[in-house]
């Protein structure tokens, strides 16, 4: 399997969050809006990604731990023709765990790639994937995405330990909690994390 080192923080300084991605990054920021449906699964998550702009939809399975900092991630993607037909055949086999919607910008600095993400029903986040190549020590990752968050001026009191799916899920402890129309409301109340 691929890995990467992941690293999520609250984004409580949006705009000078993206003007020092913009100064690190060797190109363009590219702009998604994406919608993750999360199933249930014995093990790891599993989502469907689909994109608003006609890009090809994604199966994406990954296993990671649930904890604060910089964390390896073991992932397989296998691309999906036919996206509502994969949804239909998933949800049909699988329950349908949470979906997951957001605007994604994303800066490429090397081989790290720094997510700007606005979830829905959430906030403000950002998130960095480290791509380990395949006989890379994970310490080097780990360096890597420190430094990277010390650049980008994070904060530790800001990291984020679980998925967007988890903060979404009612069911999962420290999930959001859902209001009356079935939404999930937002978890700002619970930043800054307990120290």
């Amino acid at each position: 399997m691929a890995r990467n080192i992941e690293i999520k923080a609250h984004a409580r300084d949006d705009e000078g969050l993206r003007k020092r991605a913009a100064a690190l990054a060797d190109q363009a920021p590219m702009h998604f809006r994406q919608e993750d449906t999360f199933f249930d699964v014995p093990s790891g998550r599993m989502k469907l990604r689909r994109f608003d702009d006609g890009q090809r939809a994604e199966l994406i399975f990954y296993q990671r731990d649930d904890r604060d900092g910089p964390k390896v991630s073991y992932y397989q993607k296998s691309p999906v023709s036919d996206a509502d037909a994969m949804l239909a055949l998933l949800s049909a086999a699988l329950k349908v765990r949470t979906i997951v919607q957001k605007e994604r910008t994303v800066y490429l600095v090397g081989r790290t790639r720094i997510h700007l993400d606005h979830v829905d029903n959430l906030g403000a986040f950002l998130e960095l994937e480290v791509v380990l190549a395949q006989d890379e020590s994970e310490q080097s990752g780990y360096e890597e995405a420190q430094a990277m968050f010390e650049k980008l001026g994070v904060s530790e009191r800001d990291l984020v330990p679980m998925s967007y799916a988890d903060l979404l899920d009612p069911h999962y402890d420290g999930g959001a909690k859902v209001n009356g129309n079935g939404k999930a409301e937002a978890v700002e109340a619970a930043w800054p994390p307990a120290r």
